[in-house]
């Protein structure tokens, strides 16, 4: 939180909001955006495919017309793929070739090739713009002593995913 603080405050200069054309300047902002996307994708499941041909994957054979599922949420704390991948680390999306539109298949939040998400080019601009004027304006603050250690953090399953459990904070303007 105090990183991402320093980052929004540097770029702000003194501003009473951020405003779009800030984002370009912005790079923790971004992996940030993207390791919570990776642990707590906006649908634990991708829109249904079906199997246009007969292929084998895996050690599976799946023959054309089969109806495929895929877990974007299994995907994203695979730790065959992710290290410490129950762990919040932005830092991981720092060097690496990860966006929205690649076809990085062991992360998909919003879906992947003709059947990505479409609103995919307005909704990550408008994450990353109010998490920046959150960040700017307010402090959180655990309420009843609870610890970053107390948090529990696992999800309720459904579509979409929820928390299990409430996340209290209190929000104390900055400024």
């Amino acid at each position: 939180m105090k990183k991402l603080q320093q980052e929004v405050t540097e770029i702000a200069q003194g501003r009473s909001l951020l405003s779009e054309e800030d984002l370009e300047k912005m790079l923790y902002i971004k992996v940030v955006l993207k390791e919570t996307l990776r642990l707590h994708a906006p649908l634990p499941s991708l829109i249904p495919r079906k199997s246009m041909q007969d292929v084998k994957l895996m050690g599976y054979d799946i023959l054309a017309g089969t109806q495929v599922i895929i877990n974007a949420w299994a995907i994203g704390r695979d730790p065959a793929l992710w290290e410490e991948s129950n762990q919040f680390r932005p830092e991981r999306f720092l060097n690496n070739s990860f966006h929205y539109h690649g076809l990085h298949f062991e992360w998909l939040p919003f879906g992947v090739g003709r059947r990505s998400c479409t609103g995919l080019n307005f909704s990550v601009p408008v994450m990353e713009l109010a998490l920046a004027n959150i960040v700017y304006k307010f402090d959180m603050v655990l309420l009843n002593g609870t610890t970053n250690e107390d948090l529990d953090m696992s999800d309720e399953n459904g579509i979409p995913i929820y928390r299990k459990s409430s996340l209290l904070v209190l929000a104390s303007p900055r400024f």
